[in-house]
């Protein structure tokens, strides 16, 4: 049986472009350039392009771009808006667990949850950063944003605290404080109509693993901020508010 994450996009890429959570592009792209000062000399690598949003907004402006997804249905997506708009994207299906790329990007980009941190595995999630490290020349820069551990984890405590001074009973809660991993079930209709649900795993991982990963493949500067979608700012201070953070690695 296939992992849960290749189960969702087999059949949601025009589904998956009517999201909340895909509506912030234009202005996640501009922060991107901001970040890499608008040189269009930048060949981009986007890791789980999805159905190619970023990537897609990139090349409008005139940038190389090489987009890889795991969804075959996603990529058929990516190529027909690429299409659709005149433009050129190297569109690829691949497992970004296995890389073949040795020192030929500029830029990684990877959002949205794009591959990591959706593995069943920490190796798996580790071996997409290794590729990352050897794909990108140096100097390179990484613009992630993954899953903020600290939001979990205080609101599990938080939400227990409560719990045991309210009714005396301790209650069940999806996120584990061993792994990191929250298990939950996600209710959605595909490209067809059809309600489905999905038992999804996924890792969250705390500000200091993340810089210690990125450092460990030496990765020599590692910045953490807060992050929402279409809102990428270096002026966000990460809190436990934050589902999400934004990561800024350089090598």
């Amino acid at each position: 049986m296939q992992p849960w994450y290749q189960t969702l996009f087999d059949n949601y890429a025009q589904t998956y472009d009517q999201e909340s959570f895909t509506q912030g592009t234009v202005s996640e792209v501009d922060f991107i350039e901001t970040e890499i000062c608008a040189n269009r000399a930048l060949h981009i690598l986007d890791i789980g392009c999805g159905t190619g949003r970023h990537a897609i907004e990139l090349s409008k402006r005139g940038y190389q771009v090489t987009g890889i997804d795991l969804s075959a249905s996603q990529i058929t997506q990516a190529k027909m808006k690429a299409n659709a708009a005149g433009i050129a994207v190297d569109f690829r299906i691949m497992d970004a667990r296995e890389l073949p790329f040795e020192a030929q990007f500029d830029v990684a980009i990877m959002l949205c949850e794009g591959a990591f941190p959706l593995m069943e595995t920490d190796e798996m999630n580790f071996s997409i950063l290794k590729g990352i490290a050897r794909a990108l020349r140096s100097p390179g820069k990484l613009i992630m944003t993954t899953l903020n551990a600290l939001f979990p984890l205080y609101h599990s405590v938080k939400d227990f605290i409560n719990s045991q001074t309210n009714t005396g009973v301790s209650q069940t809660n999806s996120f584990d404080l061993l792994t990191f991993r929250d298990r939950s079930v996600y209710e959605f209709t595909d490209d067809s109509g059809v309600k489905k649900s999905l038992q999804c795993d996924e890792r969250y991982y705390a500000p200091s693993e993340i810089t210690w990963l990125l450092k460990s493949l030496h990765f020599t500067t590692v910045e953490i901020f807060g992050c929402a979608t279409g809102s990428f700012s270096r002026q966000r201070l990460l809190t436990t508010d934050d589902f999400e953070m934004l990561i800024i690695a350089g090598k």
